[in-house]
């Protein structure tokens, strides 16, 4: 089973992109939501840096959550979407790692008219978001084997991720 991770910054596309491969049929698991993420204060769980939220909170994978899939093999292919501080530790349990990146107009566009998700509407909230591009982005790209710019539409994000995964 070959297991792809879809990270990048909020506003980025990650949602979309996972659903419409979902939808085409792929299994495919947003850790943003149906428990896969926690929110953690960060007093309580040292060896965390707070990132998305600022303070003590952040979002981190639930990782026995996370290991359990990961050592699933019931499909040809998975793929997970998110962006947690802790998803490092899974780096080398995944096939490819694609990083999806936009513009920051077409993030802050995203993030301001999202439905799916309130993360981002804030001023505060969005400013720690172009904050992180700034920051983080530059790690995930030299993780990362594969990036996308995602201001193009989804069905030719899609395509390009499937032509390097699928590749044998």
């Amino acid at each position: 089973m070959k297991r792809v991770l879809l990270t990048g910054m909020s506003g980025t596309g990650k949602s979309t992109v996972i659903t419409e491969l979902a939808t085409r049929g792929y299994k495919a698991v947003d850790t943003d939501y149906d428990g896969w993420s926690e929110l953690v204060d960060l007093r309580e769980n040292s060896g965390h840096h707070a990132s998305g939220l600022g303070g003590h909170q952040d979002w981190l994978w639930r990782e026995d959550r996370i290991a359990r899939l990961l050592s699933t093999e019931d499909a040809d292919v998975l793929f997970i979407s998110g962006g947690a501080t802790n998803q490092v530790k899974f780096y080398g349990r995944f096939d490819h790692i694609v990083l999806l990146t936009a513009p920051i107009s077409v993030m802050t566009e995203r993030l301001a008219t999202r439905t799916n998700n309130p993360y981002g509407k804030k001023p505060d909230e969005l400013a720690r978001v172009l904050a992180l591009k700034e920051t983080v982005e530059p790690l995930l790209r030299r993780v990362a084997n594969l990036e996308i710019d995602t201001s193009v539409p989804v069905d030719e994000v899609v395509e390009k991720i499937l032509r390097v995964v699928l590749r044998a």
